[in-house]
């Protein structure tokens, strides 16, 4: 299966641009076992989520261009431990408070498995946020332009090429046939390493069709000409990223049909990808990216077409994506001791008992210790704190504890608190005042 750039570029070159894409059968994309898990669209209140994101903390910031986008992503975390995606419009975005909801609630009905769903909203005053499912694995153009440990492989980059796809037929098919921005950050990896369009693309504060703030890196040309964004736009949005998964770069589209028109392939492939396709893969997704891009918008293959051309392409289908991708696996991951999957749970209960069965011989040391660093009569108070704290931790009484143990934690030295011979019990105040 090697990839033989100048047989790839002849049969480039005899492309018929005008032969069709077979139609595929109207499929809806759902898998209920894991939609059903996901709970019903609502709305939360601000305070919920400056509590989920630490107050929207900068080093909760996951979107692309930081602080200074103008609407702000944050990654944050609920009370029932569920990991969510918060966007944060800038306060013009959304002045309609009544269309915001409606819209939220509309993309809110959505389920299913190749999306980051959206879970509900915030609508209080001038704020307007979206909470939807956090993709803990990353951006495609992350991983597709700025890697680190591999490549992403070309099975891969079909197996996105395809679950976009599928994403945006199930959208079209619920009547959300436009997609804003659609480019390589809106696609996020989920715990097992698969893809999932972003629901965030899906609303946009727009007006009979038109887009005022869009974004898109490549703009389809009618765009240019009216403004207005249409579904065959976002088949357009769709080629750019064809193109960015053949190169692995970005590449201009008008940049990118020269070389095809050239036959200069060898240009437009990403030298990664060597001997990982077929001439026949490579000519047909070339194929693909080229009729996305075509300039009139009628002559664009439509989401289900796509899907029927993409699924032939699939290759070692029984290879899940994290394997793909290089990805650590939840069932991968090293195991946690006792007393980390306690303080994980922050069950102070179990930190006890962990900690009983240990043993405190070192704190006998460490208290002698402790006592000669400590042996003034401005420092005796925080030696008594300590003291009431590992009695009550040693009762169970974990209030108490808390209490001195923040005492001590207040009075103590930074720097005797480094030392390894620091009593272990002290350290359930750390806990205590996380949990």
């Amino acid at each position: 299966m090697g990839c033989g750039c100048s047989n790839l570029s002849a049969c480039c070159w005899s492309l018929d641009q005008n032969r069709s894409i077979p139609e595929a059968d109207n499929v809806e994309n759902e898998d209920k076992g894991e939609e059903d898990d996901l709970p019903a669209f609502r709305e939360y209140s601000i305070e919920t989520l400056q509590m989920a994101t630490s107050g929207f903390a900068m080093e909760n910031i996951v979107s692309e261009h930081g602080e200074k986008a103008p609407n702000v992503v944050y990654k944050g975390k609920l009370e029932n431990q569920r990991r969510i995606a918060v966007k944060r419009f800038n306060r013009s975005a959304w002045p309609d408070a009544r269309q915001f909801l409606e819209e939220a609630k509309a993309v809110g009905q959505l389920r299913n498995h190749r999306l980051a769903n959206l879970l509900g909203c915030c609508c209080e005053g001038d704020e307007r946020l979206l909470v939807a499912e956090f993709m803990l694995n990353e951006t495609l153009a992350k991983h597709l332009f700025h890697w680190e440990a591999q490549p992403m492989k070309w099975v891969m980059r079909l197996r996105v090429a395809l679950h976009l796809a599928e994403a945006l037929e199930y959208c079209t098919s619920k009547g959300r046939a436009l997609y804003h921005d659609l480019n390589a950050y809106r696609i996020v990896f989920d715990d097992e390493g698969n893809p999932r369009l972003s629901c965030f693309g899906l609303m946009k504060n727009s007006r009979d069709g038109k887009s005022y703030s869009t974004n898109l890196a490549f703009t389809p040309p009618e765009y240019l000409r009216t403004g207005r964004l249409t579904p065959e736009s976002v088949m357009y949005s769709f080629g750019t990223l064809l193109l960015d998964l053949l190169s692995g770069k970005h590449i201009p589209p008008s940049h990118a049909l020269d070389l095809i028109r050239d036959r200069n392939i060898q240009m437009l492939t990403d030298s990664c990808l060597e001997g990982q396709f077929s001439n026949d893969d490579g000519t047909e997704l070339v194929r693909l990216a080229s009729r996305c891009l075509h300039y009139e918008p009628r002559e664009r293959p439509n989401p289900k077409s796509l899907v029927t051309a993409l699924i032939p392409l699939q290759r070692d289908t029984e290879v899940p994506s994290h394997e793909l991708m290089g990805i650590l696996h939840g069932t991968d991951a090293v195991p946690l001791s006792p007393l980390g999957e306690a303080c994980l749970r922050m069950d102070l209960t179990a930190i006890h008992d962990v900690l009983e069965k240990l043993g405190y011989k070192d704190d006998e040391g460490a208290a002698t210790e402790l006592s000669f660093q400590m042996w003034t009569n401005q420092m005796q108070e925080t030696l008594t704190s300590k003291k009431k704290g590992d009695v009550a931790f040693r009762h169970k009484d974990f209030r108490a504890a808390l209490e001195c143990y923040t005492q001590l934690l207040n009075s103590c030295p930074s720097s005797l608190m480094l030392e390894p011979g620091f009593p272990q019990r002290f350290m359930l105040g750390v806990v205590c005042l996380t949990s």
